[in-house]
């Protein structure tokens, strides 16, 4: 019996001395792409701040960026549309005007931004009709999360005897107020 504990001993030994190290670099992997990931968001969102509006082949370069992670991302864009609304105290009579407005937010989600980028029809890519425009003092904000499952998750769920589900792993939002309109 000692025998048997002995190699059991040796065995579990030697599994975690081959599994931990390996989780580790995963987990430094990931490490590595959240950086990636970090760095291609903010380039991209800071690009459309500066210029005003978001490009096709500003939003391809995006994704070609995030894909050479290896991984596959959920990409989820916001444009806030600053709108001004006068104030009447009887809004049937122009006369009434407060002199004040009121200012709100309108919002421009990633289906409707993608419909202007890659429209149905056959329209080349550097057309000015392909641009997103937004406007000054706007505000664009980019979310991106993994999809799929990453190394680390898959050996933290094999290390642990489970399945820690759909968590993404790698996760940024960024964004900001539109700069310029250089369109």
């Amino acid at each position: 019996m000692d025998i048997f504990s002995k190699l059991v001993a040796g065995f579990i030994a030697l599994i975690l001395m081959m599994l931990y190290p390996l989780y580790q670099s995963t987990v430094r992997h990931d490490n590595q792409i959240q950086t990636v990931v970090h760095q291609t968001v903010t380039e991209f969102v800071d690009a459309v701040r500066t210029k005003g509006y978001i490009s096709p082949e500003m939003y391809l370069q995006f994704n070609k960026k995030l894909g050479e992670t290896g991984n596959v991302y959920d990409v989820t864009l916001e444009h806030m549309h600053k709108k001004y609304n006068p104030v009447y105290s009887d809004p049937a009579n122009p006369a009434t005007f407060q002199n004040s407005f009121d200012t709100y937010y309108e919002g421009h989600y990633t289906e409707e931004i993608m419909k202007v980028l890659f429209p149905e029809t056959n329209i080349p890519a550097d057309n000015d009709s392909r641009k997103y425009k937004l406007a000054l003092n706007d505000f664009i904000t980019v979310s991106v999360k993994n999809k799929n499952r990453t190394m680390s998750t898959i050996m933290q769920d094999f290390i642990l005897v489970g399945n820690s589900g759909d968590v993404p792993k790698i996760y940024m939002n960024y964004g900001g107020m539109v700069l310029n309109e250089d369109y």
